[in-house]
């Protein structure tokens, strides 16, 4: 068996794979079609909901691939073929001619300063443009120079130009390179080739490519970002500062007649509400943001409070479809013409529109699935299993599979890793290489020369602080015999600069004046490791987020405190020791609170990988909440899958089972933990993995502590017995003679979402509720067609492929009634009858519904438990 991991994609799914297996001691080959690894993510301002710089994370990440010693990166190259079984695969790649040795390019950039072509850059979406030889981003890893075979003028007519290869310091341009094979021997095969942005020009309505103030956002992502063509500038090219910008949603999603996509692609909501409050930050005058929607999807964790700051901050949310886009010949502007949803058309006019396009399958996705003769679903996505598998030994992570957005496919990304750990675990540490340990001088008897490294971090800084005088400040400060300023100060030149000047300076303690130590104090600790001195031997000072983020309207006072920001970083680095890492055993086996699905999965995923395992369930039974649900939203039930995995769990040689029991006390510290359980028994662990999850809000149960009238509503929950929370009503259906006798005898059934979600006392979106509504609602019509169904939403979130659900129902018949906090449902009633009254948008008016049976969709809330389990760990 094989321990090396071929990863298809260099984007932030394949990188935190490659990081994940090259931890666990797996060997990764990166094959990348383009010139450097980062994919989309690279080519992002901020993320979301908590708005750091999308550099700032992706480049630790980055820098840390590009020199992991069990990582190796093949860039310009495509997998044309795989032979063989898992565990001993070889795999055909392709590799294209850089026409640059990447040995000898020091990415000086003398090439591109003499290169007299210039091109459109696609990076930057034509936006700008670019030398015929170039990076492809500042902070691209390889940092190696490539020549656009396309555009260059020696290899379209040999003899002319070479201007490249006569100023080249280190002859490192090769114009006779050529495509070559390369044969990769490798035990699984992961496939994270990510999307492509839907192409609005077929669109002809909506005036992409005839009017220059309507673009996509991701060229408006590339104009907001402090690398991008205009320095993080809120500029649009050709126009200059919009003093109104409208974003229009689901251009290329959800739209089978135009666009032919009928799914939902996840991001487009959240990135349009993003970058309407990043522009606002951006702007120099007041700005008017709208966003135009279908239905307001924003829900992932963190992500509801956020549009709802949005909202306080002024950001306008319209919901509505715009139907066209005119323009105005007096001054240019763009005239939105949309119905209100009282059905009146009206105008409005804006300076800039933004298009929200989707995600589609990428042509890496598709050249693969032509190449390998891989299964795709009816949206042309790579069809996987609940391993992650579309054959075995290959496995496809993120938006490969279907839309997603990162923090989804960094989770999926990680759990690949586990699924391929467990199926090689027998081959771990084969191929790697023989360890390199670092070497460090002693500098205990030298007096502190302290080097500080300021950084711009492109706009993020730089906007606000004055980063070259607080760099001359530094070199006032005691012990500082070197200071200077950087754009990017993590960017793969930066750092390998750094490791130059702390042996050419003889530094012997670093400060860096940049972001957070939370992202990027590894990063630079084993810089200094590198450059020969202890990494605990560094500080940073936090000059973006504790000052530029908080002081944007003061730079004066901002670059003030930067200095003092700094003045205490020298001082507190000037103070430091060497410290020597020890060696401390670790506890080979692990503690899984928890007998869920998720307790579960992660108790198997060590046990496979040969670690015992101590899982805890403080009930008698295994299985939680999944016990309760009746089918997925694959319409597969969920019973023989929970029941499949008690069965593993319970005759695993590797799994412990503590039954009925549950922690009363946590003591020691990682790879060395004592947990005390209530039966008396004494767990020593070296890891632990909470999994309690959470449980079901029920009106009248939990409502007493609600602070709204919407939060304290009971709906004959409790009182009538044909009202049910969702959960309940699964538990029905999973009783064939309770379902059979419930389904006879109605004739109507009303839905009512966002029961306990979206509110004050719990401000997020519960996220699986409309999906789980929608399913349960579409089995009530497969065994009784004639089953009058009403939906009551505030916005339906069947995100991904899950709307292919949403359009079945809406197919089906089922009638959808939107209402919002200003107009909520009542219901009234008794133990016999139920009446649902909710004005309907449409109509304009009041309806009555007198159903035989209501269901909830109660929101998720956290466990009673959760708070005293959280202060034991």
């Amino acid at each position: 068996m094989n321990g090396a991991v071929l990863i298809v994609g260099g984007g932030i799914g394949g990188v935190q794979a490659a990081l994940d297996l090259a931890e666990m001691g797996f060997y990764c080959h990166i094959v990348e079609s383009s010139p450097s690894i980062g994919g989309h993510m690279a080519m992002l301002d901020k993320t979301f909901p908590t708005n750091d710089c999308s550099a700032c994370i992706l480049s630790p990440k980055l820098v840390e691939v590009g020199r992991h010693p069990h990582i190796e990166l093949h860039t310009m190259s495509d997998l044309m073929k795989i032979e063989g079984e898992p565990g001993e695969f070889k795999a055909k790649v392709r590799v294209r001619p850089r026409y640059v040795d990447m040995e000898r390019c020091i990415a000086c950039g003398e090439c591109a300063q003499k290169c007299p072509k210039k091109v459109s850059d696609p990076f930057n979406l034509g936006l700008s443009r670019r030398k015929a030889i170039y990076l492809q981003y500042p902070q691209g890893i390889p940092l190696k120079y490539c020549i656009d075979e396309s555009a260059c003028i020696y290899l379209k007519k040999p003899g002319r130009c070479g201007f490249c290869k006569e100023v080249c310091p280190l002859d490192a341009i090769d114009f006779n390179a050529r495509a070559r094979t390369i044969a990769i021997q490798c035990g699984a095969v992961v496939l994270t080739t990510g999307f492509s942005p839907y192409d609005p020009r077929g669109l002809s309505f909506l005036g992409y490519g005839v009017f220059k103030n309507v673009i996509t956002a991701l060229e408006f992502e590339r104009i907001l970002s402090p690398s991008g063509p205009t320095g993080g500038r809120l500029d649009v090219p050709g126009i200059g500062e919009p003093r109104r910008i409208a974003w229009l949603q689901c251009v290329g999603s959800r739209d089978r007649h135009l666009s032919g996509h009928g799914y939902c692609s996840s991001v487009c909501c959240m990135y349009a509400v993003k970058q309407a409050v990043i522009a606002r930050e951006h702007a120099s005058q007041p700005l008017d943001t709208a966003v135009f929607f279908m239905d307001r999807r924003t829900f992932g964790k963190g992500f509801e409070e956020y549009a709802e700051r949005a909202v306080e901050m002024g950001v306008r949310f319209i919901h509505s479809r715009v139907h066209s886009i005119l323009k105005t010949p007096e001054n240019h502007a763009l005239v939105l013409r949309y119905a209100l949803e009282s059905g009146a058309i009206t105008e409005e006019e804006f300076d800039l529109v933004v298009l929200s396009t989707g995600m589609e399958p990428s042509a890496g996705t598709k050249a693969l699935e032509s190449r390998l003769g891989l299964p795709v679903d009816q949206d042309g996505f790579l069809e996987a299993g609940d391993d992650f598998s579309v054959r075995p030994g290959i496995f496809a992570l993120g938006v490969t599979r279907e839309p997603k957005d990162i923090p989804e496919s960094v989770m999926e990304a990680s759990g690949v890793a586990g699924v391929v750990g467990s199926m090689l675990k027998d081959a771990r540490g084969s191929a790697l290489p023989e360890a390199q340990v670092a070497t460090t001088r002693s500098v205990y008897a030298e007096p502190p020369r302290i080097g500080v490294f300021v950084c711009s971090c492109g706009i993020n800084i730089g906007s606000v602080v004055d980063v070259k005088e607080v760099a001359r400040y530094a070199r006032t400060l005691n012990g500082v015999v070197f200071s200077t300023s950087n754009l990017f100060t993590c960017s793969q030149d930066t750092i390998s600069e750094m490791s130059e000047i702390i042996r050419r300076e003889g530094l012997n303690r670093v400060v860096v004046a940049s972001c957070s130590p939370r992202t990027h104090e590894r990063l630079f600790q084993q810089t200094l490791e590198e450059a020969g001195i202890n990494r605990y031997l560094f500080e940073m000072a936090n000059i973006r987020d504790q000052d530029s983020w908080v002081h944007r309207g003061h730079p004066v006072l901002a670059t003030q405190k930067a200095k003092d920001l700094v003045r205490m970083a020298v001082e507190k680095v000037r103070l430091k020791k060497e410290l020597l890492p020890g060696r401390q055993p670790v506890i080979k086996s692990g503690l899984v609170v928890g007998g869920g699905v998720a307790g579960m999965v992660a108790a198997l995923d060590l046990a496979d990988k040969g670690f015992k395992v101590h899982l805890v369930e403080k009930k008698a039974f295994l299985g939680g909440h999944s016990r309760k649900f009746f089918r997925g939203s694959n319409g597969q039930a969920v019973k023989g899958y929970v029941d499949g995995l008690k069965e593993r769990v319970m005759n695993h040689p590797g799994i412990e089972l503590h039954l009925e029991d549950k922690i009363i006390d946590v003591s020691g510290a990682c790879g060395n933990f004592e947990t005390v359980l209530q039966s008396g028994k004494t767990v020593h662990h070296g890891v632990a993995i909470v999994a309690i999850g959470a449980e079901s809000y029920k009106p009248g149960k939990h409502s007493e502590l609600m602070k709204t009238r919407w939060g304290r509503e009971q709906f004959l929950h409790g009182i009538n017995p044909n009202v049910f929370t969702l959960l309940e009503f699964d538990q029905i259906m999973m009783d064939g003679a309770g379902a059979e006798q419930l389904l006879n005898h109605v004739n109507k059934v009303v839905f009512i979402h966002c029961v306990g979600s979206r509110i004050e006392d719990r401000p997020y979106c519960s996220k699986v509720c409309c999906t789980h509504a929608i399913t349960q609602a579409l089995y009530v019509k497969e065994k009784r067609p004639d089953v009058q169904i009403y939906m009551l939403y505030r916005d339906i979130r069947t995100y991904g492929k899950r709307e292919h659900l949403y359009e079945e129902a809406r197919a089906k018949g089922i009638v959808f009634i939107r209402y919002d906090l200003d107009s909520l449902p009542r219901v009234e009633g008794d133990k016999q009858e139920i009446e649902v009254m909710v004005r309907d948008h449409v109509l304009g008016d009041e309806i009555s519904l007198k159903p035989e049976c209501l269901v909830l969709a109660s929101a998720v809330r956290p466990r009673d438990d959760v708070h005293e389990l959280s202060k034991l760990f």
